[in-house]
């Protein structure tokens, strides 16, 4: 238990280097680390992690070396300059409990730039908030972590345990890169991952599952469209059908979710089709997320949503005769729960009522995170705590400082407790 005295220095020397922090921040949203680009933002991470102290392990994604792995996930377009960069602090003699602190700087698109206040990759901060792509989900909660790291080694000290802090790519669309972590054998008695929880800590998320749906029509000129089967209003009506299917998932419930009208998503993200206005279209293809529950078993549901797809296809007198195909691409990922009583989340909770000043709230997240991997398949208690952040994968993505402030100071006393200390 971190007595008072260590208590304060450590939330002092947070507050010291709290402005350094917010331009560590600002730095590290200006890099567009968008999927195929996420190279340049390791390379800076790579960079200030070694002149601060930690040994770090940079290297490629290798598909050959992950697929087989229980967790991974497909992703057609493959892996050219995919980098996961890892910093540790390793102890002689280790004497607390290890930890792994987890966090993803890779960034979903930004969308149309003029419909921004501010420029999407440039980090304004106003009124208490700072703007901007990856702002919030998750760069300041991955430099929380760093900083929870820096305040200590600030105060005098450095953690009595093994510590790694893992930069990950790919949590935006497979979890590849955690799973990349996993293969490399970095483990540890616990994770905690600073996602954007709103200064509480996620009890449950759902499990993702992405594919890409090619429906077929029959081309003819407009004038005699009647001859023809047009392909984008095909795939509508297929997209009608599937969202019958996530009705009667939601209509299924699950304990975790109680609370929650409509836990499941099925979300068309993006559609495109046909070549000429003046021609019946004969082709549509469409991307969707599926969400499913936790437990829920995803080839089962898989062979659901195939199942629906093509008894919709039936229904129509030309897609009888030329189904549409689907290919299951991206996220294949199952939901997960971290259950209540562990030693590592009573651990943080004390650390967060000593900040707060009251009980850790809970969260049921409705979309999913790197947790599963170690939670399912590496077996460490994994934990999902982080700011306060607003319109993540929005326009006007933003993150409270202030929140950011408080959650690095629990971080760091988490890490005290958890891994024990000793001088610097």
């Amino acid at each position: 238990m971190v007595d008072k005295a260590m208590s304060d220095a450590i939330q002092a020397a947070v507050e010291q280097g709290f402005e350094e922090q917010v331009a560590f921040t600002q730095d590290l949203v200006r890099l567009p680390s968008l999927r195929g680009r996420e190279a340049t933002a390791q390379d800076f991470l790579a960079r200030e992690l070694k002149n601060r102290g930690f040994a770090v392990d940079r290297w490629k994604i290798d598909v050959a070396d992950i697929e087989n792995m229980p967790g991974y996930s497909p992703k057609l377009d493959g892996y050219e300059d995919a980098y996961v960069t890892v910093g540790s602090l390793r102890c002689d003699a280790p004497q607390g409990r290890s930890l792994i602190i987890n966090g993803h700087i890779d960034v979903v698109p930004e969308g149309p730039h003029d419909m921004w206040s501010t420029p999407p990759f440039d980090p304004v901060i106003k009124d208490g908030w700072m703007h901007g792509r990856g702002a919030g989900d998750m760069k300041s909660g991955w430099v929380c972590g760093l900083f929870a790291l820096e305040a200590l080694k600030r105060a005098g000290y450095r953690p009595a345990a093994d510590v790694a802090i893992e930069a990950v790519i790919e949590e935006e669309s497979t979890g590849n890169g955690a799973l990349a972590c996993l293969q490399r054998g970095y483990r540890a008695d616990a994770a905690l991952i600073p996602e954007p929880m709103g200064n509480a800590v996620m009890r449950s998320q759902v499990g993702v599952m992405w594919f890409h749906c090619v429906v077929r029509g029959h081309p003819v000129h407009v004038a005699y469209a009647g001859r023809g089967a047009n392909a984008i209003e095909a795939a509508y009506r297929l997209i009608g059908e599937l969202h019958t299917l996530e009705d009667a998932w939601n209509k299924r419930g699950h304990e975790a979710y109680a609370k929650n009208d409509h836990p499941l998503n099925f979300n068309v993200g993006k559609i495109e089709g046909g070549d000429w206005a003046s021609s019946v279209p004969a082709w549509c293809r469409f991307d969707m997320r599926v969400g499913v529950f936790p437990g829920q078993d995803l080839a089962t549901a898989r062979k659901e949503v195939e199942t629906c797809l093509a008894e919709a296809a039936r229904k129509d007198p030309f897609l009888a005769n030329n189904p549409p195909e689907v290919v299951w691409d991206g996220f294949q990922a199952e939901g997960f729960i971290q259950e209540p009583g562990t030693e590592v989340e009573a651990t943080l909770a004390a650390s967060h009522k000593a900040i707060f000043g009251k009980d850790m709230e809970e969260r049921a997240l409705t979309g999913t995170t790197d947790a599963r991997f170690f939670g399912l398949y590496a077996k460490m208690p994994a934990l999902v705590y982080g700011p306060i952040a607003e319109n993540i994968h929005g326009f006007d993505e933003r993150v409270d400082l202030a929140s950011c402030k408080d959650v690095t100071k629990a971080i760091a006393l988490f890490i005290a407790d958890w891994c024990g200390l000793r001088p610097a």
